[in-house]
């Protein structure tokens, strides 16, 4: 099944140029048509053509050695896209560095690549001047010369040649950069163009941050004249997603699954998405309420589609899902191999197993190149084809299943490894950053998915227990991870469980406790019915017994996902004249208690929470909860 919107044809023909050349192909020929729109910009393809002639130009006038990667430091956003098309039509490769990583590891990305020149603009440039220290110029696109050419510069570019280099976590716990070279990056293009009917008159988000799901989001709108919408999600908060989908009049929604979850479940529960045709999802697990979702808040004419693709591959399958389609069983399965991908499944000794879980294996002409700089690791994972010179197999390390029509089921990693929020996440690597500390001995970390989205819960123990602190702790990891890799939970024990061989036994760690241990403040119990509302909601949301009105949201463990619940559910329930966006500007109960207060409820609701609040007064937390979740299924059913 495919969706009905006309496009042009990508022909196989057209992989055999560069990126570069794609897109100033799309503005010849949509000079005047909107190539990208932000907050505060708007541009057309002929002006982004322009501003990105601009930018490669400037780079070959400071550093034309053009056997060296260039990095790109930017926030979401138009001037991230120009420097992308700006280095490559030079010939460079590029390595995107996103600005939210810890220092240290943008430090361990230019190192590992040897960069010698950063690009970046007003935003970053006291960062990017800072990472590349005496080793690496910095070129601030905002500062660039009034002379430069804004015409195409016009060099050869080999579709052999290297695009860009893509930093994914390694098990060792050092960076690791996956190779993409023209041609195969185009051809993954191409299919999903096909597959998929991208035309000129889509307008594509694109809410990843800056890494290689990013880079696929930006080519598949601009190597195909569509408008490319960014939204920043670390500026603008989950919460407002779904109103931005609506307010864009965007077409497809490309995204990870926690984020269409998350995005839906933020809107009114009557809300529904009429311009959306597409939706393009992956990165995670799927589930069947996940379809049920879709079919309750998109038109008819929407197409929802589960890809399975990761950093090493393009698209591998594709599952075309709509209104009809029935889900049975609770995953919902990735699809049927697209053009260019042989799917495998391989038993432990490594043949193939047709009839039972195995390891996915991909066999095509067009993956990766490899790992920058890491030879062995590149040998163990792209194997040589011996029917087939121009094919690889690479072995993703997950696990799956067909079914009887050879529909493939995905079941997860087959090691450690894990995605969280669509980044993956190897959990070796975090309990390596737990040991870095100097008062841990002992870390296990593992995933649980017992709350509304996956999480992380560490294991640790100490040199001294009662002189760590949790929020220490996690201080000190937000020195050394990304956000997305910090444990929303800490259980300190004074020894990890072992299995009779030694081995840290994973299965016998306990569940953290649903407690407030973590909060740093002096519990205060809630004494007003407004207090005692919002504690209750918090606790439920969390997943935390007790809550004090003074505890810090971050603290308890909280994070961008589910502050977006707790200000979906506040909303819902106060009907505010300024509707709370985000809720890390009141990240305790009594700070949002002032902001309830402060925004008066909209005229016609005021008497229904008075009656509500009177209600609740001097009522146990559990009918509490009785009374919230009857207000939830009453708007529920609105």
């Amino acid at each position: 099944m495919r969706p009905t919107n006309p496009f042009v044809e990508f022909r196989k023909e057209d992989t055999e140029q560069s990126i570069s050349d794609r897109f100033e192909q799309q503005a010849r020929t949509y000079p005047q048509r909107l190539a990208v729109k932000t907050k505060s910009q708007k541009l057309t393809y002929d002006e982004l053509n322009r501003i990105a002639n601009r930018a490669a130009h400037a780079i070959l006038a400071r550093d034309d050695k053009r056997d060296k990667p260039l990095a790109l430091l930017f926030k979401q956003g138009a001037p991230m896209i120009a420097a992308t098309l700006g280095a490559l039509k030079t010939g460079r490769a590029y390595v995107p560095i996103d600005h939210t990583l810890p220092c240290s590891r943008q430090i361990q990305i230019l190192q590992d690549t040897q960069c010698r020149l950063i690009l970046t603009d007003n935003d970053n440039f006291s960062l990017a001047q800072e990472l590349g220290g005496h080793s690496s110029k910095v070129l601030n696109l905002d500062d660039l010369d009034a002379s430069l050419s804004s015409e195409n510069p016009g060099l050869f570019i080999s579709p052999d040649q290297i695009a860009y280099v893509n930093y994914t976590s390694g098990s060792t716990g050092q960076p690791k950069g996956v190779i993409w070279n023209h041609r195969n990056e185009l051809f993954g293009i191409r299919v999903k163009t096909n597959e998929l009917h991208i035309s000129a008159e889509d307008r594509v988000s694109l809410v990843r941050s800056n890494n290689v799901g990013a880079t696929r989001d930006m080519f598949l709108a601009l190597l195909n004249g569509a408008a490319l919408l960014p939204f920043d999600l670390h500026e603008e908060g989950l919460g407002r997603l779904g109103y931005w989908l609506l307010e864009e009049d965007i077409t497809i929604f490309t995204c990870v699954a926690t984020i269409f979850r998350h995005t839906v479940q933020s809107m009114n529960r009557k809300e529904r998405f009429p311009k959306i045709r597409l939706i393009h999802i992956g990165g995670e697990a799927l589930f069947k309420s996940d379809v049920e979702l879709y079919k309750k808040h998109f038109s008819d004419e929407c197409i929802f589609v589960n890809r399975y693709s990761i950093s090493e591959t393009q698209a591998i399958s594709y599952c075309f899902i709509d209104k009809q389609t029935e889900i049975k069983d609770e995953r919902v399965p990735v699809g049927y191999s697209l053009e260019g991908n042989e799917i495998l499944l391989l038993d432990d000794a490594g043949n193939e197993s047709v009839s039972q879980v195995g390891e996915i294996a991909v066999r095509s002409p067009y993956l990766a190149l490899g790992y920058w700089r890491r030879p062995e690791l590149t040998r163990a994972k792209f194997l040589p084809d011996p029917k087939d010179s121009n094919a690889r197999t690479y072995l993703t390390g997950d696990l799956g299943y067909m079914l009887p029509d050879g529909c493939l089921v995905h079941m997860g990693r087959k090691d450690f490894q894990t995605k969280i929020r669509g980044h993956r996440v190897e959990m070796s690597e975090v309990e390596m950053a737990l040991l870095d500390i100097p008062d841990i001995t002992q870390a296990a970390v593992v995933r649980s998915d017992s709350r509304s989205s996956e999480r992380l819960v560490a294991y640790v123990v100490p040199q001294r227990p009662k002189a760590l602190q949790i929020n220490q702790l996690r201080v000190c990891l937000k020195e050394r991870l990304p956000s997305y890799m910090l444990p929303s939970d800490f259980v300190i024990l004074h020894s990890l469980p072992l299995t009779p061989s030694g081995k840290v036994d994973r299965r016998a760690l306990p569940p953290p406790a649903k407690s407030r241990e973590k909060a740093c403040t002096s519990y205060a119990a809630p004494k007003t019915p407004l207090e005692k509302v919002l504690v209750k909601l918090w606790a439920d949301i969390m997943g935390i017994d007790e809550i004090g009105i003074h505890d810090d949201f971050s603290e308890l463990g909280g994070d961008s996902l589910v502050a977006a619940q707790i200000v979906s559910e506040v909303n819902g329930i106060f009907s505010l004249k300024q509707p709370l966006k985000t809720l890390f500007g009141a990240p305790t109960v009594a700070k949002l208690v002032e902001f309830v207060v402060t925004n008066e409820t909209q005229p016609g609701q005021s008497d229904k929470i008075a009656n509500l609040l009177v209600k609740i007064d001097g009522m146990s937390s559990e009918d509490v909860g009785k009374v919230l979740e009857e207000k939830r299924g009453k708007r529920g059913d609105a």
